[in-house]
């Protein structure tokens, strides 16, 4: 602990901890302050930095995770929550670690720097060589529509991808968590994107132009029958979730999209999935009230809790047998 920003900068470069809590008001120097020194300081720069301040405004929010903030929470503030963050932050440094322990061997091989055999050396390529973005909860990243001259990688966060119909109807085409790229498009066509990408959570992504991605494939031929069948599982998945939605049952419907987002939010089997109803119901497919009626019988059914958002799974094996 440290009583004011100074002694905390000071503290941090003498400890090194595995993660860094911080307030924003502080006498001496402000958190903002704080996060830009330890950020600049080559061994605080990767310490996972969580802002936990009663600065609420949607600016403040932003200013933080813009200069870098791995999150932010505001007070008053749930226990739970502050200990979901920390625990999140540091499985992802558990995770990067274990990922270039085991890209090691495969990066010495490489003739040259410009050389990928691996979807995670292209993520990396991704967060330290294009142009970072923070997007807070239903803030659209691009349209159906517009040049589609990027791709990007998600750092933190989780982005839905959908088409709107001619009435107006949302129809998710996919969910991408951390770690995982969306916005491809064509390399040899001047094609806009095809549908809309938003964020369902805070979320941080990283972009570069199509162009330099493609100039990277060119020179990685391993590395794009990798991507081929990265996007080749995608494509796999969606046609599934199309039958899915044209064949299944109702309540299949929906035990699968509870399931679908329960993975993709990464939660564990006790923890509450928050999720709008309507994201819900364009994932199975189905009209919002049918959806909203179904999750009510499945209450009843002890399968599931609901308090307010939250949907929290009490039976998973009841659940398994829909899917």
């Amino acid at each position: 602990t440290a009583s004011n920003g100074k002694i905390g900068v000071s503290k941090a470069k003498k400890l090194l901890p595995n993660i860094i809590i911080c307030d924003i008001m502080m006498p001496e120097l402000n958190g903002y302050a704080v996060l830009q020194i330890l950020y600049k300081y080559a061994p605080t720069k990767h310490i996972p930095f969580i802002f936990l301040s009663a600065k609420t405004e949607r600016s403040d929010v932003r200013k933080g995770m813009n200069l870098g903030a791995d999150d932010y929470i505001t007070k008053p503030f749930d226990e739970s929550e502050l200990i979901s963050a920390i625990e999140s932050r540091l499985a992802k440094v558990v995770i990067q670690n274990k990922i270039v322990e085991e890209s090691e061997p495969e990066i010495t091989k490489p003739s040259n720097d410009n050389e990928f055999r691996t979807l995670e050396q292209l993520q990396n390529y991704f967060i330290s060589n294009g142009e970072e973005s923070v997007y807070e909860v239903n803030e659209t990243i691009y349209h159906q529509g517009n040049n589609s001259n990027h791709t990007y990688v998600i750092e933190k966060g989780v982005v839905k991808t959908y088409k709107i119909d001619e009435q107006g109807k949302e129809l998710i085409t996919a969910l991408h968590k951390e770690n995982e790229f969306f916005g491809f498009s064509s390399f040899s066509k001047n094609m806009p994107y095809q549908e809309f990408a938003t964020a369902i959570e805070n979320t941080k992504v990283y972009k570069i132009p199509k162009r330099e991605l493609k100039t990277v494939l060119e020179k990685n031929h391993h590395l794009t029958l990798i991507l081929i069948d990265y996007i080749n599982d995608n494509v796999t998945e969606i046609k599934e979730h199309l039958l899915e939605m044209a064949y299944s049952s109702v309540r299949k419907k929906t035990a699968s999209t509870i399931l679908h987002f329960s993975k993709i939010m990464k939660k564990h089997t006790e923890d509450p999935v928050k999720i709008s109803r309507s994201d819900l119901a364009s994932i199975a497919g189905i009209a919002t009230e049918t959806f909203i009626r179904t999750l009510s019988d499945f209450k009843k059914e002890g399968i599931i809790d609901i308090e307010g958002r939250n949907i929290k799974i009490k039976n998973m094996d009841k659940l398994m047998k829909f899917n």
